[in-house]
């Protein structure tokens, strides 16, 4: 592979010696193999900007590094589908498979794949062609925005086929296809998978008719000759393939063209000849690379190596894939209510990551593509309106709620600021308000206390960050329509960061029952957090970054801390989470949260340190070959980090209209506006070792900023950077992200040792509010002034349900924090338990006594009231402390089977009165099937008659190895329990 890619490079080197970069069309530059290996999930098919086809080779049918369809590591193609996505996490689409083939027609894929090598393979935007070695058949493909258009060149054969597959990867629940002559076929599959109910309707056309066909459906064979055929012949099923015949000559051309709509088989057919009414493969072939060059060219750079340009347009391309058109040319779409719809005057698109690309994809586009992201946002109000809510993570008009926050109110807040307009703003408030206040995801929980706890829900640290940013957006609409109290509100909302911020260890930490959560590693990996740990989320305040300096005490204690981050050991604890890549110190460029870290330098006066991690960045965690992004694409993402920060600037907080300035590659880049205009950014005496800026102009005037604003970018112009080897942090104004509204009083935290106690437990208050009083009660009862003030630790004898929060009064009334709450807990017996297996230590329950303290764990596993057990059989022995008779013995358990929990295949009770000798009184089978995908608790329980013991003695028996059909197939099973129970 690195001989392949030295010999590219330096072909690309000879090009470049005889021709000016600026006559190069940027399509040369683009590599579609870039991220097709190690974990970037993309794909190298053919497809147009945006475009609803993504007509693609799939090699990999499951698992994760198979979302995209493709792996530059197989070596089997399976075939040819027409919907893929771009560097997922979850896998989905893979839609009407076309597969070529010669002689006996197998319908099993493992025979009609075919191996192929990489030394027969081309990619290029728009394009994807391949060598077939099974049948060497020579494979083309290419695109119009909605028709996937296939060339295929046989050898001399009287038994071509062409195989369609509409049971390829996601489990179908309806499908059709009729033959409706012998040159076109129709049908439709509807399928589920990470899109719990997704139809693509299709029509193919072939450039030479068929002479028969097999068609295989409920296991039963049709094979029909076309002279033989009167009317059309139509088949329902949920596993539909079809084999059509031809005869053809030596290097003869078959051709098809596949139009697909969401909406129906009109739609797919009107679709096909309005974008695709002739057969000539090259011609279409050329426009579609002329389309890829018009909006690669938005972006002109000189300068730099063969490798950076082709890493360049390569993440320009990537970000440009998605989302996709989900509409047909006559503007009708499938809505989020699975009825039709017709977008009237904008686009309907689909596929929005938006917990990724809010992040820097979305801002590119405000740049970019302003005219697709005000369709991107008219699409979200949509959505809306036929949905309920504004889109988390929406897939072929499908929630499926994957990820964290409410990011679209990023993308409208951001396009707002930056003059993107023409839509309905009061419908996007209304929507954006809507999002805010639902009751999931632990939104009703943050409401009321301003933060999430574990027991309120899992990755609770992460949602109280990302969720304060949101409402910190929400704001910002509030403040521009001119709603002074939601602004008020948002605002204050925006601030609940600190309530799960610790001054002691300076890390965001989550919190239980009203206390810090222990014991606690910021490098650990929990259900805390979201795909990272405190180190990756500490930082996450883009909202109030003034804010968070202040909270550690000042700018060169934040500067140290950010120095910590990056020095630190890179080794994680706790879980295996496979997308935290790419890490330096505890960064993690593979995953989004880390993103715009290395741009917080900028705000203490230190812009020198952040260049010089930028150029770090830019020049270790992206390569020009297929492993070359260090973590997953996420749909554009990890590209827009790299498009961004090799111009110099990125945008640390969508919402407020600026770029933060960061370390430029190129010498000379041209932005072509939608408004005519040209912003050049120029970098004097750039290289890898000169990444230091020296000085700035801004159109010939000195600049002083170490920010770029969004509406100097739009008037066009020229910035210029001064680059050299030295670093340089003088008198370079810092930019500004700072909450200035009423001081706000964070929730005190409850010290106590445990939920649970005997007979008494003492707790004590900390307030981290200089200059206010902790006021709070022990009868669930809301404190106000009235209330007990704190002044010294107390003891709790009984069951307490403690209140407390903190008052801040002066001449203009009472500032006070949210309600910080307790519930504590009298055990109910006095048994003590001796556990002789090893829980796993992210599911404690809180230690041993959590399975015997009367405190039930439900549904939600990840708030850590179950004991976890991997790989291993559950056995404890409970100490009654005295001989009593025994009448009921039971243990509770949870099922989550894609999680890896299930049930334990048997639970066995023994009895003792020494405490060695044991005799067996209980045992119980599971009768909880495996395949039971719905998460639930299940007790099991019996009665005993006649018994008498001290001793109790608990065993269930570990489900084992993960079965064939899991996607965990082979992994080792988790017991959880919570919790044993004894009459």
């Amino acid at each position: 592979m690195k001989h392949l890619l030295n010999k590219h490079i330096t072909s690309l080197s000879f090009f470049l010696f005889f021709l000016p970069v600026c006559i190069v069309a940027q399509t040369q530059f683009v590599d579609p193999f870039i991220g097709t290996g190690g974990h970037g999930h993309t794909y190298p098919g053919a497809t147009m900007p945006f475009g609803m086809v993504q007509l693609s080779p799939d090699t990999r049918l499951d698992g994760w590094d198979g979302c995209g369809g493709y792996h530059y590591s197989d070596s089997l193609i399976y075939g040819f589908s027409h919907t893929h996505l771009s560097g997922t996490g979850v896998s989905d689409y893979g839609d009407i498979l076309v597969m070529p083939s010669i002689g006996k027609p197998s319908f099993n894929n493992s025979e009609y794949a075919s191996h192929f090598s990489h030394a027969n393979e081309k990619a290029s935007p728009g394009y994807y062609s391949v060598k077939l070695d099974k049948d060497h058949i020579q494979a083309e493909l290419t695109a119009t925005t909605r028709v996937g258009f296939h060339k295929y060149t046989f050898p001399k054969t009287n038994d071509a086929w062409m195989l369609f597959d509409l049971i390829h990867r996601d489990k179908v629940t309806e499908s059709a296809m009729t033959i409706v002559s012998n040159k076109e076929v129709e049908g439709f599959r509807r399928s589920e998978a990470w899109a719990k109910d997704q139809v693509v309707y299709f029509v193919a056309e072939f450039s030479k008719p068929f002479d028969s066909f097999i068609m295989k459906h409920d296991d039963k064979l049709t094979k029909v000759k076309m002279d033989s055929l009167k009317t059309k012949l139509s088949e329902n099923s949920k596993n539909i393939q079809t084999y059509f015949h031809f005869v053809t000559n030596q290097g003869e051309a078959l051709l098809v063209k596949v139009g697909i709509s969401a909406v129906s088989i009109e739609g797919a057919r009107e679709n096909l000849h309005a974008e695709l009414n002739n057969w000539d493969f090259e011609k279409v072939r050329r426009e579609a690379d002329r389309a890829w060059g018009d909006e690669l060219s938005k972006i002109k750079v000189e300068g730099g190596t063969p490798e950076q340009l082709k890493i360049f347009y390569t993440s320009l391309y990537h970000t440009l894939i998605v989302p996709n058109v989900f509409m047909d040319v006559d503007g009708q779409y499938r809505g989020m209510d699975k009825k039709i719809h017709t977008a009237q005057g904008f686009t309907y698109y689909s596929v929005f990551s938006l917990w990724d690309t809010f992040r820097a994809a979305d801002p590119l586009y405000t740049i970019i593509e302003p005219k697709r992201s005000l369709d991107f946002i008219k699409t979200f109000l949509a959505q809306y309106d036929q949905g309920g809510r504004l889109p988390v993570w929406e897939l072929a008009s499908n929630e499926t709620d994957c990820m964290i926050g409410y990011h679209a109110v990023s993308v409208i807040t951001d396009a707002v600021c930056k003059g993107i307009t023409d839509f309905d703003q009061q419908k996007a408030f209304e929507a954006m308000k809507k999002s805010a206040t639902w009751d999931h995801f632990g939104l009703s929980a943050y409401m009321d206390h301003g933060f999430l706890e574990m027991e309120d829900e899992h990755e609770s640290v992460s949602k109280t960050l990302e969720y304060a940013y949101d409402d910190w957006c929400i704001a910002q609409m509030a403040k521009k329509l001119g709603y002074q109290s939601d602004y008020e509100y948002y605002i204050h909302r925006a601030q609940n960061y600190k309530n799960v911020f610790d001054p002691v260890s300076t890390f965001m930490r989550p919190k239980k029952n009203g206390n810090w959560f222990s014991p606690f590693d910021p490098r650990e990996v929990n259900n805390s957090y979201t795909e990272a740990n405190s180190w990756q989320y500490t930082f996450f305040v883009p909202q109030d970054i003034s804010g968070l300096i202040n909270l550690m005490g000042g700018e060169k204690k934040f500067e140290l801390k950010l120095d910590e981050l990056f020095s630190t050991e890179t080794k994680t604890t706790g879980r295996s989470q496979a997308d935290i890549t790419g890490l330096v110190g505890q960064y993690a460029h593979g995953n989004e949260p880390s993103h715009h870290m290395a741009y917080l330098y900028d705000y203490v006066h230190k812009p020198s340190k952040t260049q010089q991690r930028i150029s770090q960045l830019l020049t270790t965690m992206y390569h020009a070959d297929p492993d070359g992004l260090i973590g997953n694409e996420d749909c554009g993402q990890m590209s827009a980090w790299y498009v961004l920060s090799a111009l110099g600037i990125y945008a640390v907080t969508p919402g407020i209209p600026q770029y933060e300035i960061g370390s430029p590659i190129f010498k000379e880049v041209k932005i072509s506006l939608d408004n005519k205009k040209v912003f050049t950014i120029k970098a004097d005496h750039v290289s890898p070792q000169a990444c230091y800026i020296q000085s700035m102009s801004l159109n010939n005037m000195e600049y002083k900023k170490m920010f770029l604003n969004h509406e100097d970018l739009l008037k066009g112009g020229e910035l210029t950077f001064e680059m050299g080897t030295k670093m340089n942090d003088d008198v370079f104004e810092a930019p500004i992200s700072s909450i200035k509204e009423k001081e706000y009083i964070s929730v005190p935290v409850l010290n106590a040792l445990s939920q649970s106690f005997r007979d008494s437990m003492l707790i004590s208050i900390q307030n981290y509010n200089p200059g206010t009083f902790v006021y709070y009660t022990l009868d669930g009862k809301e404190p106000n002034e009235k209330s007990i003030m704190y002044s010294k630790p107390f003891y709790i004898h009984n069951n307490t349900t403690l209140k407390a929060k903190s008052i801040f009064k002066d001449s203009n009334g009472n500032n006070e924090s949210y309600i910080a709450t307790g519930k504590y807990y009298k055990i109910p017996n006095n048994w003590t338990i001796s556990i002789a297996s090893n829980y796993n230590p992210q599911y404690t329950a809180g230690g041993p006594n959590g399975i015997i303290d009367g405190i039930r764990g439900d549904v939600n596993w990840r708030k850590g009231e179950w004991q976890g057990y991997q790989g291993q059989d559950f056995e404890a022995v409970i100490d009654l402390g005295k001989t009593q008779a025994i009448t009921k013995l039971g243990a509770g358990f949870l099922q989550d089977t894609r999680a890896w929990i299930l049930m334990p295949k048997r639970i066995e009770f023994e009895i003792s009165t020494d405490g060695k000798n044991f005799t067996k009184a209980l045992q119980l089978q599971n009768t909880l099937a495996d395949s039971n995908l719905t998460p639930q608790v299940k007790d099991y329980s019996g009665t005993v008659k006649g018994k008498t013991a001290r001793y109790i003695k608990v065993k269930a028996f570990n489900y084992g190895k993960l079965p064939e059909w899991h996607e965990g197939k082979g992994g080792e099973a988790y017991i959880f329990i919570d919790e044993i129970f004894i009459e």
